[in-house]
């Protein structure tokens, strides 16, 4: 990569992840909107609270990771391989203990968001919920994140260019899934 990429270029190599991206999101609409999620809505006081919240911190979480490895390819730091060293084990860990942090800590706020609001809420059933779904989306999302990031920049694009749409893509249409499946999990322990 010689850094000097035109419009064109950058255009060429964003716009099917961007079209992947838009088609993935209906999806993500489109589970978020059926009956199995209402009810799962319905059945946990707070999930609607908690949802942007989760989603976004997907993005910002993750998308941090993407731009650490995308700045470490170009710099040469990180080899586009999949042997662990110390840089891309130390990006992977951290990102993976931040996303579960900020998943329990959405539930607490949560929580406490509901009790100002002088509604009922179960803090060890929204933390559950946020422990399986952080836990899946962070399983998921580093995996392709690091296949879509180091397979792209060994062929040629610039992980700068198709990281966002990736990591939002997932972040949604994953969130999204990986919630409902933690609302059925936890509902089936407690």
């Amino acid at each position: 990569m010689d850094g000097h990429e035109s419009a064109r270029d950058v255009y060429r190599q964003a716009l099917p992840v961007v079209l992947v991206s838009l088609v993935a999101g209906l999806f993500a609409g489109t589970i978020l909107g059926s009956e199995t999620m209402r009810s799962g809505i319905e059945s946990v006081p707070g999930i609607l609270l908690l949802l942007p919240a989760f989603l976004a911190t997907r993005g910002g979480v993750y998308g941090s990771l993407g731009a650490r490895l995308s700045t470490g390819l170009h710099q040469g730091l990180i080899e586009p391989t999949f042997e662990l060293d110390r840089r891309l084990t130390n990006a992977i860990v951290a990102s993976f203990l931040n996303g579960m942090v900020v998943s329990v800590f959405i539930a607490v706020i949560t929580y406490f968001s509901l009790f100002l609001l002088g509604r009922q809420g179960n803090l060890f059933e929204l933390v559950g919920i946020m422990l399986v779904a952080g836990f899946l989306s962070a399983v998921l999302m580093l995996s392709v994140l690091i296949t879509v990031i180091f397979v792209g920049y060994r062929r040629g694009l610039n992980p700068d260019n198709v990281i966002g749409p990736v990591v939002t893509t997932l972040g949604d249409v994953f969130g999204v899934l990986f919630l409902l499946v933690g609302i059925y999990a936890v509902g089936v322990i407690t």
